[in-house]
């Protein structure tokens, strides 16, 4: 093994398999890496919320399911890079998983009076015989809701903790890729952080291009990690250049290793809620390894109307920063909730699959007040539920006055999905019944591919309610329902699968 390996070269091998920065230029650093840098992670530092599992409800008790929409992917990715690094894989959060990949979901219409449809399938659970499994989806219009520019504050992180080759050095690559898709018509600041905050440019106009590039590629790392500060000064940047009408959005790039000032989850996001009524969205990219703060970007991202992403690799960077720019940048459906409910005449016990930490109490779904998930624009958000049938595993009583009568009705259960326009004060609901056609013996391919992800997802975090749930099958039934597939990342899960077993073993 060298003993030193350039930071170029370290970047080459996160870009476009040819050799070279795919944002178009040359790559400028030209430090040396320790070889201490290279080989496996110590990531006993990293930390990751631990929310309990969602078990089986009865619905003759509790026939309400309600959780917040949920389009954060940074498990997924941080998930590939444990695996693809030969360490177990911690953090998993299932939905996350699932809503890593695009489904062929039918979008509104232009003239459609809400900015998303919903879709519905029901089937046999691969891996819980006797179960069914039910499909939700959610997806998003591609329109813009505005056409107005963009106003965007980077946050970047320049502490010690970034100081490696798949932190500060990507982190620079991967804002110059989102750089190259601005133009005149936006502003753009710089904010930087370690033991203080360093203001690099404020509301330079978005077609400058070479200037910003410039700028992202003489940043350095070095000190403590003050993020609190770091954030009030975005913040203030971001409502001095304010674009009404406009998308006005702080994107915040780091390890979320913070420790100066307000450092926990709970203090930054009172920190954040401060702040979420203002019409500033909040975007947060995660990167590195070893002292990775999951928990607290998560929690940021959540309670500052915003979503969160893990960047591994430029290849994910130009996938969360230019392919879905539009859903990245812009929220077509701020504060989106679903309840589900369910018919006890079909469904005796259900299940969410996921969705730990989106968990709402049923009241709070029409409470407008209770921040929830925005979906941007193309955005797709899927769950599953997995139902058990009416008697199987019930509790026998003789109960006086818990007797039920079901009705006669076929459905599964009815979808209640509340949503507010972006900046709107007042939700309108959307509710679509899931009747008896909804169950079908050949799901979709879509249906199929989901829910591997889903089953190697119970598997992987040894969820005990797996049932006999198998990577292995997972793995079979991703492979068959590939579909189109043009970026590879269907492709690339199935390479994965087979990863984890070999790190399993």
């Amino acid at each position: 093994m060298a003993a030193a390996v350039t930071l170029a070269a370290t970047l080459a091998a996160c870009s476009d398999g040819t050799g070279g920065s795919t944002s178009g230029r040359e790559i400028g650093y030209d430090q040396q890496l320790p070889e201490a840098w290279v080989g496996p992670p110590d990531t006993s530092r990293e930390e990751y919320d631990d929310s309990p599992e969602q078990p089986f409800q009865d619905v003759t008790t509790s026939p309400l399911s309600t959780f917040a929409s949920d389009v954060d992917t940074a498990s997924y990715s941080n998930m590939r890079r444990q695996l693809r690094q030969g360490v177990a894989p911690e953090g998993v959060r299932i939905e996350e998983l699932v809503n890593y990949f695009d489904y062929d979901y039918p979008a509104p219409a232009p003239d459609a009076d809400d900015p998303f449809t919903v879709t519905t399938q029901v089937a046999d659970a691969p891996w819980a015989p006797g179960h069914q499994l039910a499909m939700i989806g959610v997806q998003a219009t591609q329109a813009r809701p505005t056409t107005r520019g963009n106003n965007v504050v980077f946050l970047l992180d320049v502490s010690g903790s970034m100081g490696q080759p798949n932190k500060l050095p990507l982190l620079a690559e991967s804002f110059a890729l989102l750089v190259e898709q601005l133009d005149e018509d936006d502003t753009v600041s710089i904010v930087t952080y370690a033991g203080s905050d360093e203001v690099l440019a404020s509301g330079v106009r978005g077609d400058r291009h070479d200037e910003l590039v410039r700028t992202l590629r003489s940043l350095r790392a070095g000190g403590s990690t003050g993020g609190a500060q770091g954030l009030r000064t975005a913040y203030e940047l971001a409502t001095e250049h304010f674009v009404e009408g406009g998308n006005n959005r702080v994107v915040l790039a780091t390890d979320g290793d913070f420790n100066v000032g307000p450092s926990t989850p709970a203090e930054l996001t009172e920190l954040i809620e401060e702040h979420a009524s203002t019409g500033v969205y909040v975007s947060v990219l995660g990167f590195g390894m070893g002292n990775l703060k999951d928990s607290t970007m998560e929690a940021i991202a959540d309670h500052g109307n915003g979503n969160y992403a893990y960047i591994d690799t430029l290849e994910e960077a130009r996938k969360v920063l230019v392919d879905e720019f539009d859903a990245t940048m812009f929220v077509v459906a701020q504060d989106l909730k679903v309840q589900v409910e369910l018919n006890p005449a079909t469904v005796g016990r259900y299940r969410l699959l996921g969705y730990d930490n989106r968990r709402l109490e049923d009241e709070e779904f029409a409470d407008d007040t209770k921040d929830a998930g925005d979906v941007g624009a193309g955005h797709s958000v899927t769950a599953f539920y997995e139902l058990v049938p009416p008697g199987e595993g019930d509790a026998a009583t003789d109960l006086t006055y818990q007797d039920v009568r079901t009705g006669t009705s076929t459905d599964f259960f009815t979808v209640h999905v509340r949503y507010k326009q972006p900046g709107g004060a007042e939700s309108t609901e959307v509710v679509v019944p899931v009747g008896a056609d909804a169950w079908t013996d050949s799901p979709s391919s879509d249906f199929r591919f989901a829910s591997a992800v889903a089953e190697f997802g119970l598997a992987v975090t040894r969820s005990e309610h797996a049932a006999d749930a198998d990577p292995r099958r997972a793995r079979s039934r991703a492979a068959a329902a590939l579909g189109e597939d043009p970026y590879g990342l269907r492709a690339e899960f199935v390479d994965l699968v087979d990863r984890y077993q070999e790190v399993a073993a």
